[in-house]
């Protein structure tokens, strides 16, 4: 931090807000069974596809990332990268994970590797460092999972029939529903769905029916959140006789053609948002991810793995075409965008304008610089784009979006790039050096909004 206004901003009211985490990757599982982790690599390494690129790039061996190497191999082999990464995000993570939760302020290297190996690994097997204890050790007030609709949600009953002091929810992510790029894949997932909702699917308002049937369990959970991660948005015409008839193709076992793919998706995205909205539920889009580039791993290693990069897919206009059709309707449900290309930055600002009703502070939201955005340079964009053309005062803030349960220092590092940006205007002279003023917004970023917003 810069300035000692942004100093005074970060440790006298951002840093000691709890942690609203409303998407991530965690394993709810791990929750419930308050996991011990063996050592530091299986918390830190396991499923960490940011790491597995840099140390691909750095030259080491497929073996060391995702492959039978021991973890300990694998932790070396992370050891040698981190020096390496400098001016790239991971190793200011890297570090800021060592030194909060295990009090490690010595740079990680092949020099201090062993040393810190040995320190990591000795407090991860005392109770202090149990799945539970570290949420807690980062004062975590919410965590929202991501979740698919067939699943039985028995850790999280587990988790608060416990009563475990931190909410553990879960948010639909309803993406396989509509992946009809493979006739055979998705027709394995709708038998699936069949058994969950305990009902023969065998036309498309039975598959609505058996997905609301979900829904509604998932309500009955806790679930208030949904979540799509898609290219863009598919707002192609139909007609309801259309998608009767290319589901009937699809459970014959037929492919589709693209146009029958984008009119089905573009139906499944409209319904998604009719079932949110008649359940109160926020929505959110994940925006822009050109998946699985590399066709070679991703037949050996399959999908997440660190293969992905950002796309340039039209945006607007199928966007605009949705959320429109839901608001002509009012049945627009809260709303958080997110993108992956930052060329698209004043878009999504300027989108979300568009469908602000007055009926909920913030209804639409520019949501946080996410995956390959989310660092200091992101999400300084993000924020800005914002700033500039709605209101930042607003936002409901960061959220790790991450598979490790020592990700949460993504909120002190975004809380930090959000308390130098405020305090740099202030030393500009751009805004009024009001710390009461400040402090408030700052501290509502952080964590009111967001518990204001989803009223989980």
């Amino acid at each position: 931090m810069q300035t000692d206004v942004a100093k005074e901003l970060y440790h006298n009211h951002a840093a000691k807000m709890p942690i609203f985490d409303y998407h991530c990757h965690i394993n709810p599982q791990e929750i419930a069974e308050d996991k011990q982790f063996k050592n530091i690599t299986e918390i830190w390494l396991y499923g960490d596809h940011y790491k597995w690129r840099a140390m691909r790039t750095n030259g080491v061996d497929e073996r060391y990332c995702t492959g039978n190497a021991s973890d300990r191999e694998k932790f070396n082999k992370w050891a040698e990268t981190v020096p390496n990464t400098l001016r790239n995000p991971l190793y200011h993570w890297t570090h800021l994970e060592l030194k909060r939760f295990f009090g490690v302020e010595k740079l990680l290297s092949p020099a201090t590797a062993d040393e810190i190996w040995e320190a990591c690994n000795e407090k991860l097997q005392t109770p202090e460092y149990s799945c539970r204890r570290i949420i807690k050790k980062a004062n975590v007030h919410t965590i929202c999972t991501t979740d698919d609709p067939i699943d039985s949600l028995a850790h999280h009953r587990a988790i608060k029939a416990d009563g475990f002091e931190t909410k553990v929810l879960p948010a639909w992510r309803p993406d396989r529903a509509m992946a009809v790029e493979n006739t055979e894949t998705y027709n394995s997932y709708i038998d699936k769905l069949e058994e969950a909702a305990k009902m023969n699917i065998s036309t498309f308002e039975d598959l609505m029916a058996a997905l609301d049937n979900r829904h509604q369990f998932f309500h009955a959970n806790g679930c208030r959140l949904s979540d799509h991660g898609v290219e863009t948005i598919m707002a192609e015409d139909y007609s309801a006789r259309d998608i009767e008839r290319i589901f009937e193709k699809i459970r014959g076992g037929s492919d589709l053609t693209r146009e029958e793919m984008l009119k089905f998706q573009s139906a499944m995205l409209y319904e998604f948002g009719i079932m949110d909205h008649s359940r109160g539920w926020t929505q959110q889009f994940h925006i822009g991810a050109q998946r699985n580039n590399n066709t070679r791993l991703f037949t050996k290693l399959g999908a997440d793995v660190g293969f992905d990069s950002i796309g340039d897919f039209e945006i607007a206009r199928p966007l605009a075409r949705l959320l429109d059709r839901l608001d002509m309707e009012n049945k627009l449900s809260q709303t958080i965008l997110y993108n992956l290309n930052p060329g698209d930055n004043e878009l999504i600002a300027t989108m979300i304008g568009n469908f602000q009703d007055g009926s909920v502070p913030g209804k639409m939201q520019f949501g946080s610089g996410w995956w390959f955005l989310d660092q200091k340079d992101g999400m300084e964009k993000q924020m800005n784009a914002l700033s500039n053309l709605g209101l930042l005062s607003r936002f409901v803030g960061m959220l790790t979006d991450s598979r490790s349960f020592l990700s949460y220092t993504r909120h002190e590092y975004f809380r930090r790039t959000l308390c130098n940006l405020i305090g740099n205007d202030v030393e500009n002279g751009e805004i009024p050096h009001d710390m009461e003023l400040l402090g408030k917004m700052v501290e509502n970023i952080c964590f009111n909004n967001a518990k204001e917003y989803f009223k989980f």
